[in-house]
C-alpha cells in the first residue's frame, strides 16, 4: 500500500449524491450498493436507463442519469448537483488489446465535466502496480495524473485481481472454470494476491466519509494471497466438487493475446501486486479474505455454476 501527502481542504457535503461511473458492472455496482446502504445518496450515470441492471439500481433507491463518455457533452448535466464522484475506467479494449489513448480521452473528459459541475471529490479505481510496471496500465495512470491536476480531494484506488473472477470465463478465454479446470496465468504455487468487491467498496465509502483523510493518497488494495492451487482447492472443498488449476504456457497466452503473453512475462520475471494487507486491515478490519468470501454465498453461486 502506498499512500502521497495528503492535501488539505474542506470535504465535500456528506448528504449530496455521489455520482457513480460503472454502476452497472462490478466495482461501480458494489460501491452503488454500499453508499445506498448507508443512506446516501447515489447518481448512477448510466448509457440505457431501461437495462436490467439500471432498472435494479433505481429500484434500490438510486436515481439514474444518461451519459455517454464517448459523447462529452453529455457528462456535465449527468452530474450537475452531485458532490463528489466514484470512477471506474471506462472500457477501451478491442481485438488488438488496451486501447490506452482512448481510455485516457475518456477518463480526461469526464475529469473536464467533474470540474465543470463543480465536484471537488473523486475516488478514482484503476489497477494495482506491480514492481518495475512504470510502463503498465499507462492510460489509468495517466487518468490519475490528470485527477490529481485538476481536482481538489482524490483519492487512488488500485484492486488486484477479483474474487469474483472465479465466478465466470473472460470472453477470451480466462478466470472461472471450463471442465473443472480453472486456467491462468499466473504459477500454481506463488502467491497471489486478491480482493473482494464489497471491499473495493468499502475503501470507496471510507473515502467519501472522511474525504479529507483519505484524499491524495494512492491505496493498493489486495485481501488475501493464496497461491492458485490453494485457491482452487479452497473452491473445490467449500462447493463438494473436483476442481484443479492449470498455468497457461507463454505460447497459449501468446495465442489469446500478444498483451496477455506480455502479463504472463513480466510476471515470470519476478513482477507481483504489493498491496499491504496487514496495513489495509487496520483501515478496514472487515477486510475479507477468499475464505469469507466463500462462506457470504459465493460458494453457493460456484457449486451453482459448477453442477449446471
Amino acid at each position: 500500500m502506498t499512500t502521497e501527502p495528503t492535501r488539505s481542504g474542506t470535504g465535500p457535503a456528506a448528504d449530496g449524491p455521489v455520482a457513480v461511473t460503472g454502476a452497472t458492472g462490478k466495482q461501480g455496482g458494489a460501491t452503488a450498493r454500499r453508499l445506498l446502504a448507508a443512506g446516501r445518496p447515489v447518481r448512477a450515470l448510466v448509457r440505457d436507463k431501461s437495462a436490467p441492471a439500471a432498472a435494479a439500481l433505481a429500484d434500490a433507491g438510486a436515481e439514474l442519469a444518461l451519459a455517454d463518455f464517448d459523447d462529452p457533452a453529455s457528462l456535465v448535466p449527468a452530474l450537475e448537483g452531485a458532490t463528489a464522484l466514484f470512477t471506474v475506467p471506462p472500457v477501451a479494449f478491442g481485438p488488438a488489446g488496451s486501447d490506452e489513448e482512448l481510455e485516457f480521452a475518456r477518463g480526461r473528459a469526464l475529469t473536464d465535466a467533474a470540474v465543470a459541475a463543480g465536484l471537488r471529490q473523486v475516488v478514482f479505481t484503476g489497477v494495482a502496480s506491480t514492481s518495475g510496471d512504470s510502463l503498465a496500465a499507462s492510460g489509468k495512470r495517466r487518468i490519475e495524473e490528470y485527477l490529481h491536476e485538476n481536482v481538489p480531494l482524490v483519492t487512488v484506488l488500485r484492486p488486484v485481481r477479483f474474487m469474483t473472477n472465479y465466478l465466470g470465463v473472460s470472453h477470451i478465454g480466462l478466470d472461472g472454470f471450463v471442465g473443472g479446470v480453472h486456467r491462468h496465468l499466473f504459477p500454481p504455487d506463488q502467491p497471489l494476491q486478491i480482493i473482494a468487491l464489497e471491499d473495493i467498496a468499502e475503501f470507496a465509502a471510507l473515502a467519501f466519509e472522511q474525504p479529507d483523510r483519505f484524499a491524495g493518497r494512492t491505496l493498493e488494495l489486495a485481501g488475501d494471497d493464496p497461491a492458485p492451487v490453494d485457491a482452487v482447492a479452497a473452491i473445490a472443498a467449500a462447493t463438494g466438487t473436483t476442481l484443479r488449476y492449470e498455468q497457461f504456457t507463454h505460447e497459449e497466452a501468446a495465442a489469446l493475446l500478444p498483451e496477455i503473453a506480455e502479463v504472463r512475462r513480466r510476471w515470470a520475471a519476478g513482477q507481483r501486486w504489493h498491496a499491504d494487507i496487514e496495513a489495509l486491515r487496520v483501515i478496514h478490519p472487515g477486510l475479507r479474505t477468499l475464505a469469507d468470501w466463500l462462506a457470504e454465498g459465493a460458494a453457493a453461486t460456484l457449486r451453482t455454476h459448477l453442477t449446471a
